[in-house]
């Protein structure tokens, strides 16, 4: 059969990503405790094509990640699969996404309850031939917040919400779990957030947010200080927002640093 996509092209264009989005898939992720958690996944793998090419051979990627999906993936899996995808798609630079929701267990502060906390997380990739791999690893938790002001002039409590912390970063070596991360990043909230509380749970969070009042600018310099701190982080970018309780607007800050060794 005739090989439309293998004809050459004469616009002169050279396209820096062709490949597929959107693809949703169970994958396995590696968690800190050795074992595997399966995800549902939604990827995104391109190549770059040269200018004398018609098209790429769709087809190919579905096959890599297909044979992916059954295997465990962390920071050298996601450069194995790129240098598949270099080498079977003939091309110069790959990139892949994968988004999936990873899920930790939540310990209740008083009652001892266990949860699972849904966090939204992300790995991306992009590798170039003869370079090392460009990763960066990408985690959104949630937390509580309460109003300094707030608290500063109300006679009877102080207003609080729920908020999100977005993570994006990069390691020059090693490589950081999704639950240490996390644990650093609800740390710097007011209080953290758990999907399952009794009476005297709520209790406890209750005060332990309004002893530690916030504002979105506090939160983000505590989580900046905090990346600071992590061995082997080249760079990170970092956006917090209060969902505000009183208002019918979000709080919102953000940061981008390349930390210096």
């Amino acid at each position: 059969m005739k090989d439309v996509q293998n004809l050459a092209d004469e616009r002169g264009i050279e396209i820096q990503k062709v490949g597929v989005s959107d693809v949703h898939l169970p994958f396995f992720i590696k968690t800190k405790n050795g074992s595997l958690q399966s995800v549902l996944a939604r990827i995104k793998l391109t190549v770059d094509l040269p200018k004398e090419y018609k098209g790429t051979h769709m087809s190919r990627f579905i096959e890599i990640l297909s044979e992916w999906s059954q295997k465990p993936v962390s920071f050298r899996e996601m450069e194995q699969i790129l240098s598949d995808t270099l080498t079977r798609l003939s091309a110069r630079s790959a990139y892949l996404k994968i988004d999936f929701k990873y899920f930790i267990e939540k310990i209740a502060p008083v009652s001892g309850l266990k949860s699972m906390l849904d966090l939204d997380c992300s790995f991306s990739a992009k590798l170039l031939q003869g370079q090392p791999l460009d990763f960066v690893m990408g985690v959104n938790v949630p937390f509580t917040s309460l109003c300094p002001c707030s608290k500063e002039i109300a006679q009877y409590g102080a207003h609080n919400q729920r908020g999100l912390m977005r993570v994006r970063l990069k390691q020059a070596a090693g490589f950081i779990w999704i639950e240490d991360l996390a644990a650093l990043m609800e740390a710097q909230g007011s209080c953290p957030v758990f999907p399952l509380l009794k009476r005297e749970d709520e209790k406890y969070v209750t005060e332990l947010a309004y002893e530690n009042p916030k504002f979105v600018e506090d939160i983000l310099r505590d989580l900046v200080l905090a990346l600071r701190k992590l061995e082997h982080i080249t760079w990170f970018e970092i956006e917090c927002e209060n969902y505000e309780s009183i208002h019918n607007h979000s709080a919102y800050a953000s940061h981008t640093e390349f930390v210096e060794r």
